[in-house]
């Protein structure tokens, strides 16, 4: 009866904590729970400090009689006055602003480019190879990078490029003359690519080998008999699957575009100035400036310019893919 009168009213039985849907995922939401409460403690909780961006922050001891003892959030709403979009000429009006937003899009772009090319090689590859202990051997060489700190790499670089390195060594041996790269400038973006692929190309190809593996083997059993060697099986089978994966991948990394990678810019030219046009970003730019005494409200605004930017970018892009086909937009 009391069922029959629930249906009538239109609704449903209120379920106990842990059936139905949740008792059958609750699993799953326990993985998510530790990224979760990151992404709570370090991207939602600081939001409110982005009014730094709009203030001229001035340090200052709370008083005996006041409610917030936190210095930092007394400052914060009492002692420092409202600048409006002031903060934001330390980007804009950079007198460097061409240089350092030419290396982070050039990068970026280059990055995403060449970085694809290789993850979804790598990862077509690993795929073909039919010994699984030989192609997770392989992965795991591939992949071993990503964990190694820039600092490291730091060092081993010098030790081939600089003046009395291996690369010096060599060149000597053929009666050459040394070549000095951490002061030519035209080297460098090569070696920034080709360290930031053999780094992140293999943590890439991780979702890429995923998705292809999900794919139906019929289809490659089809084409096989048809004919069709490895090349057209990846051009007309694997490569047109992977494409709403490349483009939702792309997208997330539109939104990065504005963002370079600090370690590996700040640290593999190991402090040399003689090639700052080719190493300044955006990031260097703002820890340089933070480095010189600069209030803290001017990187504050340039963390905002590129976090604004990014999330533009985002919307426009998914905006042109859903335009193209809504399949394969993010949202």
């Amino acid at each position: 009866m009391v069922l029959f009168y629930m249906r009538r009213k239109g609704r449903s039985p209120r379920k106990k904590w842990g059936q139905g849907e949740l008792r059958r995922f609750l699993a799953y939401l326990t993985m998510v729970l530790p990224g979760l409460i990151f992404l709570i403690a370090f991207s939602y909780m600081p939001m409110p400090a982005i009014v730094l961006a709009f203030k001229n922050y001035k340090m200052a001891m709370p008083p005996e009689d006041a409610w917030i003892r936190n210095p930092f959030i007394y400052s914060l709403i009492y002692n420092s006055p409202w600048v409006g979009f002031n903060n934001f000429k330390f980007i804009i009006g950079s007198p460097e602003l061409a240089i350092f937003l030419r290396n982070t899009l050039g990068y970026n772009l280059t990055f995403m480019f060449v970085g694809l090319c290789f993850a979804v090689g790598i990862a077509v590859g690993i795929n073909e190879l039919r010994q699984r202990f030989m192609a997770k051997l392989y992965h795991t060489i591939l992949f071993l990078p990503y964990f190694l700190s820039w600092v490291i790499v730091t060092y081993v670089l010098y030790a081939f490029i600089s003046s009395n390195g291996v690369i010096n060594h060599i060149l000597e041996s053929f009666g050459r003359e040394k070549v000095q790269i951490y002061s030519k400038i035209s080297a460098w973006p090569f070696i920034f690519v080709l360290a930031n692929v053999w780094r992140y190309a293999g943590n890439s190809s991780i979702i890429y080998l995923a998705t292809i593996t999900g794919f139906d083997q019929q289809l490659y059993e089809a084409a096989a008999m048809d004919g069709a060697g490895k090349w057209k099986q990846f051009r007309f089978i694997t490569f047109p699957l992977l494409v709403p994966t490349i483009i939702l991948l792309q997208i997330l990394a539109v939104g990065r575009i504005l963002n370079g990678d600090f370690d590996m810019f700040y640290s593999l030219p190991n402090g040399s100035g003689m090639i700052k046009d080719a190493s300044l970003t955006i990031d260097i730019y703002v820890f340089e400036a933070l480095r010189s005494g600069q209030p803290i409200g001017l990187p504050a605004a340039a963390a905002l310019f590129q976090s604004g930017i990014g999330f533009l970018l985002v919307l426009t892009t998914n905006a042109i893919v859903r335009r193209i086909d809504g399949d394969m937009a993010m949202f």
